[in-house]
């Protein structure tokens, strides 16, 4: 895979953390990686986004963002209350196109969930994606309500002919409650797809010499690590 499309089942629900641990992994691996963040929304112009903070956990090499917006609302929302230009998903396809030609891999962020509007024509991560002919890597939250949002997103996907790669959890707690451990065997289900990872809550908060070290046993081998879904499920089941 060249590229892939992280989006999720809505907003901070981990997508920056688990983006930093596939471009930690996979320049572990000697892979070149490059990271692009199509719309930034609600910083201001010298603070650090999203993109930013992935290479600084990861080590990967190239990070861009297409827009900058400085609300914290939609893309879309942002860009117009701004009186800004938005980022529409064919610039969003081009960007990540031009950065495959020169890396190994492109991990391309979204902004919330795969529907949220980037442009005032309705376009989306979704049709990014389909752009790019990439899948999407999905993430979601560990606890009640994540089956529905989860069913939803892979529906919205298979309804565009797009690829899931998977589902990865995006901050799993260091004490589950009782959803989040049956949610384990009840995802893969909902999201018609395997769960590939699970990353733990505070990761973002980690040295990123030791991010680097222990990402690997977050995410599953089709994401190049060493995590094992059904082990992990069993270690949690209730």
């Amino acid at each position: 895979m060249t590229v892939i499309v992280v989006s999720g089942t809505g907003t901070e629900i981990g997508k920056t953390i688990v983006t930093a641990a596939l471009a930690a992994v996979a320049t572990g691996q000697g892979r070149s990686v490059a990271v692009l963040k199509p719309a930034q929304t609600g910083l201001a112009p010298h603070e650090r986004g999203d993109a930013d903070e992935v290479v600084r956990l990861s080590g990967a090499g190239t990070a861009t963002e297409l827009g900058r917006f400085p609300e914290p609302l939609a893309p879309a929302t942002s860009a117009r209350r701004a009186g800004m230009t938005p980022v529409g998903p064919h610039r969003v396809a081009e960007a990540a196109a031009k950065l495959a030609a020169s890396h190994d891999l492109v991990l391309v962020e979204g902004a919330g969930g795969l529907l949220v509007r980037f442009d005032e024509a309705g376009g989306t991560l979704a049709d990014a994606a389909r752009l790019l002919g990439a899948p999407v890597l999905v993430v979601t939250p560990a606890g009640l309500g994540t089956l529905n949002a989860t069913a939803l997103t892979a529906e919205a996907l298979r309804a565009r002919g797009l690829s899931q790669l998977g589902v990865v959890v995006g901050s799993w707690p260091a004490s589950p409650d009782l959803a989040a451990r049956c949610n384990l065997e009840d995802l893969p289900e909902a999201a018609g797809a395997p769960l590939i990872g699970a990353v733990p809550e505070g990761a973002g908060a980690l040295d990123p010499d030791r991010f680097r070290a222990e990402a690997a046993g977050w995410l599953a081998p089709v994401l190049g690590g060493v995590w094992d879904a059904e082990r992990f499920a069993s270690a949690h089941r209730p």
